[in-house]
């Protein structure tokens, strides 16, 4: 049983009326006699826990930095009035603009509590029990229950890179010829057949067809469509560094959240290019996973896979990384791989583990840079700033140097600052979709 603060009120009103009236331990006994029987009544006739049934849905999605509204239905079965403070309790990371909420339900009715939330990070939020104190008519007790309601807010990866997708699509478009004449590339597919016009390569022109048509005849191409791509996400302790600026909007934020969001890019831009894509985030042990996937369907499905994995503080196994890759993409694909290209993280986890993967698939290498890095190296006012522009140059040229080695390895590099790698991710897929290497 709960004493509100009215019983406190009243209780010092009625002792000041009874050192006026009857200043004596009779008084006050029979005061207190008299108040504590209102209260034992009161939080008799208050509602029953038992009568309220709670409902919300189970998941309620929202994308990092949107708003979502989550009801609770709150239903009053018995034959009692129910006036109660509920409250609804939630994780802060949440941001609930209203926990507290003022029931007052006739027998069978019920009302709609709304919570509007706005979540700080990616992930599950589960909600904590509903706490409910019930009054009495007097408003003077009651009874306090508390009750579950299993509901969770998923926060989805912001992918405040969808604005540039649709511009990007526009290009793939052009290249596939639905604006513009299509060009051949090794290896794309045969399209259609079109008129010879000043210009054309002599080499494609089909005679066969020529013969046959009063026209001269030439071939068009277009890039090669149902390929697929294989994404995977290193979420070992490389990926929790933070870098300035960050794809995310914010000052700072992990190069995993900026992998995610460049992959994001890429499998949207795939999908409308016909291809299906595939992810896995993998340290030590598989932390996400899509099969495959393609079309419209594709990226609620990814962000729905990406949106509780957190970088995991131990060294990554390659090996193991590869070996998964390699079980779960029998055909050929374009594998990309969100990774450091440190030189000695390239030498001691990649180069013994890349002429496995490289012999099988197209193999891009994505990483993240740190954009203060460059920035020291122009910095060089004072004598702190010169030994550290040195050895960001340094750091520099070695990461330039292992860039180079792996190119003439055949392996495609991508390695920019966070706020250019989505953008830059996407115009390398293009570029290898012209050049017909995928």
């Amino acid at each position: 049983m709960v004493v509100t603060g009215r019983s406190a009120m009243i209780a010092a009103v009625a002792a000041v009326i009874v050192m006026v009236v009857l200043p004596s331990w009779v008084g006050v006994v029979a005061m207190t006699a008299l108040l504590a029987v209102l209260i034992v009544i009161d939080a008799s006739a208050s509602a029953r826990g038992s009568d309220l049934e709670l409902l919300r849905a189970d998941l309620t999605t929202v994308r990092v930095g949107h708003e979502a509204a989550v009801e609770l239905t709150v239903t009053n079965r018995g034959r009692r009035t129910v006036r109660a403070m509920l409250w609804d309790d939630w994780p802060d990371s949440v941001r609930a603009d209203r926990r507290t909420h003022r029931l007052n339900l006739g027998p069978n009715t019920r009302t709609r509590l709304v919570t509007a939330m706005t979540p700080t990070g990616r992930g599950d939020r589960v909600a904590g029990p509903v706490t409910i104190r019930l009054l009495g008519p007097l408003g003077l007790a009651g009874r306090q229950i508390r009750r579950q309601a299993p509901a969770r807010v998923r926060a989805l990866p912001p992918f405040r890179s969808e604005r540039i997708l649709a511009s990007k699509v526009r290009q793939l478009q052009q290249l596939e010829g639905r604006n513009v004449v299509n060009i051949r590339g090794q290896g794309a597919e045969f399209d259609s057949f079109r008129e010879y016009v000043a210009g054309d390569d002599v080499r494609a022109i089909d005679w066969r067809a020529t013969a046959r048509a009063s026209d001269v005849l030439v071939r068009t191409w277009r890039p090669e469509r149902n390929r697929h791509v294989l994404v995977l996400l290193d979420t070992g302790r490389y990926s929790a560094g933070l870098v300035g600026g960050g794809a995310s909007g914010s000052a700072e934020a992990t190069r995993l959240e900026t992998s995610i969001e460049a992959a994001l890019l890429l499998s949207g831009l795939a999908a409308s290019a016909g291809d299906t894509v595939a992810l896995l985030a993998y340290d030590r042990q598989v932390r996400a996973e899509v099969r495959t996937g393609s079309g419209q369907g594709l990226q609620p499905k990814l962000m729905h896979a990406l949106a509780g994995i957190v970088p995991a503080l131990v060294d990554t196994d390659t090996e193991g990384m590869v070996r998964a890759a390699v079980q779960r993409t029998r055909r050929r694909s374009l594998v990309v791989w969100f990774t450091g290209l440190d030189g000695a993280m390239v030498e001691e986890n990649l180069l013994p583990v890349l002429p496995v993967l490289a012999r099988r698939h197209r193999v891009l290498l994505v990483s993240v840079t740190d954009p203060d890095i460059a920035t020291a190296a122009t910095h060089r006012t004072t004598t702190p700033e010169i030994y550290t522009a040195a050895a960001a140059e340094n750091l520099l040229a070695e990461r330039a140097l292992v860039q180079e080695s792996l190119r003439r390895k055949g392996i495609d590099v991508v390695a920019t600052s966070p706020d250019r790698l989505p953008e830059a991710l996407a115009d390398e897929y293009l570029e290898l979709k012209k050049s017909g290497a995928m």
